[in-house]
């Protein structure tokens, strides 16, 4: 059986005398998939090509005699340049507006093809042929994705991205790297134990997550504030507009991506420290499908950063044994989760909610996450086949457990989730 596909970020060591020849390669590249993007979209209001099969055919002969690339290169800009129209045309089929992909950021795409990969080198071609570049790997690897997924046998390359990072001059390669088998207590932990679930409400204000089990984690408030206050160092500098700014700019944007990174890995271990003290087998959130579109005030940044949260929780979930699903995010801000009475005027405020048929009052989010992990619970249990009804399936609270029937362990549901859970205090928010 083939495993999840994880993402290693491995800097080369690139010999000088070919660094030339790798931005060579990286301009052809690109060229090719503009030139396909353009011709796939030639009739954006009617028909665009969206068949790999077709754009090869009327492209790959003209762009190898176009480009010094390998034909492989070529078919990976040409498929570049498809996917992108992909996308596009499902787009313009929602009503929204878009226009012909471009391609300008410094990117190559690689497969076994076009490149040969090693676990502490990489043999990639070029416009002049192939070139080799050592891994530069820390002295420490244990714990990083290089020594868990590089450095691992049970891991094989994929693909990978090439990419360039102008301030450091530094060459980056992205490996897509895959597990050859799963991890066999996966399967039993989730199809022959308990299922217990944790559910998990993300937000854009308030805690940035809050789980099942009453636990508000991270102010998202605070991370709103700091990346305005990268936003305003940017925009300082870009009214400079002299090169020496411009390299400062993507300084502080490479430091903002790293801050945002290291939130959001702390955040997702305090998730998987919530599910595994509450010894949960599966962890469910919202599908994260058009949450821009949803969700109030929630912009790119928020998108980004819950994609890479929930992508987060799901590959250090797996060591463990936990498995990580979406659900589908209707109503869940609106029902009731003691008797399920659903209606819009239950949200009173940001942060409130009360129920107006049992009168059930407790934090908003609070109550959006026991309804995502009620959501996939009711879905763990429907897929069951054993005459006794299968394995045992609950929430899991902040003190004990719930089923689908609405039964505790706790001797009631207001005693499992208390006053501090149901109204956090400030102190509560962000820790």
């Amino acid at each position: 059986m083939v495993g999840p596909t994880r993402t290693v970020k491995i800097k080369l060591d690139v010999p000088t005398e070919r660094s030339d020849d790798l931005h060579r390669t990286k301009d052809q590249f690109l060229y090719c998939a503009n030139t396909a993007a353009e011709w796939a979209w030639k009739h954006p209001d009617d028909y665009c090509v969206t068949s790999k099969r077709k754009a090869n055919a009327a492209l790959y002969d003209q762009l190898r005699d176009e480009t010094e690339l390998t034909a492989n290169l070529v078919q990976k800009g040409i498929g570049r340049a498809i996917e992108a129209t992909k996308s596009g045309v499902a787009r313009l089929k929602k009503g929204e507006k878009t226009s012909q992909p471009h391609f300008d950021a410094w990117s190559v795409l690689y497969d076994k093809r076009s490149a040969t990969f090693h676990r502490d080198h990489v043999s990639i071609s070029t416009v002049t042929g192939r070139v080799e570049c050592d891994y530069v790997l820390p002295d420490a690897p244990e714990g990083t994705p290089i020594g868990e997924y590089l450095l691992n046998e049970d891991y094989e390359f994929r693909m990978a991205t090439l990419q360039y990072d102008r301030p450091t001059e530094f060459f980056y390669l992205h490996a897509w790297m895959r597990r050859t088998e799963t991890d066999k207590q996966s399967t039993t932990t989730s199809d022959t134990k308990h299922r217990t679930v944790l559910g998990v409400d993300l937000n854009v204000n308030g805690s940035l997550a809050v789980t099942s089990t009453g636990a508000f984690i991270k102010n998202a408030d605070a991370m709103n504030h700091r990346r305005r206050e990268f936003e305003k160092i940017r925009g300082s500098m870009q009214q400079t507009g002299s090169r020496s700014a411009h390299l400062s700019m993507q300084s502080i944007k490479d430091r903002e991506h790293r801050w945002a990174q290291g939130e959001l890995h702390r955040t997702s271990n305090q998730i998987l420290d919530e599910a595994r003290d509450h010894d949960c087998t599966h962890i469910a959130f919202e599908d994260l499908t058009d949450i821009r579109k949803r969700m109030a005030g929630a912009k790119r940044f928020h998108a980004w950063a819950f994609r890479r949260l929930f992508e987060y929780v799901e590959y250090k979930a797996e060591r463990f044994g936990i498995v990580v699903k979406q659900v589908r995010p209707a109503y869940t801000s609106q029902r009731c989760s003691k008797c399920g009475f659903t209606h819009k005027s239950n949200r009173r405020s940001k942060h409130q909610f009360v129920c107006q048929k049992c009168e059930y009052e407790l934090n908003a989010d609070y109550n959006a996450s026991k309804n995502i992990a009620r959501r996939l619970l009711g879905r763990l249990h429907s897929g069951q086949t054993s005459p006794g009804g299968g394995a045992r399936c609950q929430c899991a609270l902040q003190s004990g457990t719930l089923n689908l029937n609405g039964n505790s362990n706790a001797s009631s549901i207001t005693e499992a989730e208390g006053e501090s859970t149901d109204k956090p205090t400030t102190e509560d928010v962000g820790n």
